[in-house]
This record gives C-alpha cells, structure tokens and sequence, in this order.
C-alpha cells in the first residue's frame, strides 16, 4: 500500500492529538490536516492550495458541522475520498445514516490502534468495514425500502453489472439470501444447491465485493442498493 494521506476531524483535542502522534508513527500513513469540526474540514478542502487527502478519520459528534453531514457534503463534492467514521456513537440509526452519506467504514473508538492501521489499509483499498459489536445490530435496523441503484441480474453485453461489479445471477440470488440472514444450510436448500456450492458463492462474493465477511458484504449490498432487503 502507498501512503495513506490522512484528515483527522475530532473535536475533543486529546482526543485528536493522541490519534495524530499515534498514527504518525505509521510509515504508510501521512497525516495533513487535523480539524477540530466538520466545517473546519470542509475549508480545509476548498482550499486549493491544500493537498487533498485520500481518507477522512470522522468523528460523528463535532459542533458547527457534525461528522455525517460533513460525510455528505464531501462526498457530494469529493467522491474519491473515502470517510471513516471512528466515534463513540453505536445506535443504529447512526450507523445506517453514516453508510447512507457515504462512510466506507464505521469504527467505534475502543478499536485497538493496530486494527484501526489495518482498517484503515482495507479501506484505503476498497473495502466497506463495520465494527463486528454492531455489525449485526445494524443488519436488524437496516430499513427494507431501500432504493436499487441496479436491477437485480441485470448486465450489460460483457456480462457485468452496471454497477461494476461483476457478480453472476447466481450469486446475486445467493446475496439476496446473506442480506436476508440465511445460513449456508438454507441458502442451499432455497436455490437447491450444496452447501459446498453456497460456500464456493459466497467467497466469490466476498472477493468481489472487497469485502471481510457476509455481514460486510451485506451491508455493502444494501448501502449500495445491489439487493433489496425484503419485509
């Protein structure tokens, strides 16, 4: 991995200073702007003589801008810089509104530095990353109306998606199945195949998808609207 140009954005300054000496000591990790609120970020980034980062450590509860509207406001200007939220906050509602704006990940500030460095590499890379403490919870709030940015099977001539993502109807069916919170054992008997078939899917899936796990590649389904939670 290259270096990592980095904006923490957290308002508490022990806080903040403790991350920046920390992940400073990280060779692969270049931090270039430290902000103490969202719309210290945001000018930060309107700033063309500033170098642009490549990652966003955002703190959800910062006064002026919070840490989800600022997620949107770059996102919607800087869709290449890609936002991970590291805060206190662990509801739900949070979470899904934090994905929603844009987050590629989502960290609760208990993480150990060592994970911290490796998530931050795996989003750097393309991953999606929920803490595992909420990851389930959120797959329970998840709301089941979510839009499709793509239909279901759909592909163009080359046979991949419009999304890019080049999953087979198979494993599209089998997506739908882990967003539903199927076993292997039930997704198999639903699409009447063997669980070593599931197994083999679902690995695909996650490779394709620059994912961890199922949980992260439901997640990542969802927020990106390639399957739609069904009531």
């Amino acid at each position: 991995m290259s270096t990592v140009k980095l904006i923490i954005a957290e308002d508490h300054e022990l806080s903040r200073l403790g991350l920046s000496l920390s992940l400073q000591k990280n060779p692969k990790i270049q931090i270039i702007h430290e902000a103490e609120s969202g719309q210290s970020v945001l000018d930060f980034l309107a700033n063309e003589n500033n170098e642009k980062p490549d990652l966003i450590l955002m703190d959800i509860g910062m006064p002026i801008l919070d840490g989800i509207e600022t997620t949107q406001r770059v996102k919607a200007k800087y869709p290449d810089i890609k936002v991970l939220m590291l805060t206190s906050h662990d509801s739900g509602d949070e979470v899904f509104a934090s994905l929603s704006a844009g987050a590629e990940a989502y960290c609760l500030k208990d993480i150990k530095l060592e994970r911290l460095e490796q998530v931050i590499e795996m989003v750097q890379e393309g991953a999606v990353w929920l803490d595992p403490a909420i990851a389930q919870a959120v797959l329970k709030t998840l709301p089941v109306n979510l839009p499709h940015k793509n239909r279901v099977f759909s592909s163009n001539h080359n046979g991949q998606s419009s999304s890019g993502i080049d999953l087979t109807e198979r494993e599209y069916e089998v997506l739908e199945k882990i967003v539903e919170g199927k076993s292997n054992k039930e997704i198999g008997e639903s699409l009447f195949i063997t669980i070593h078939t599931v197994k083999a899917h679902v690995c695909n899936i996650i490779q394709k998808l620059s994912v961890n796990d199922r949980t992260q590649a439901a997640v990542k389904a969802l927020r990106d609207g390639l399957v739609k939670k069904k009531l």
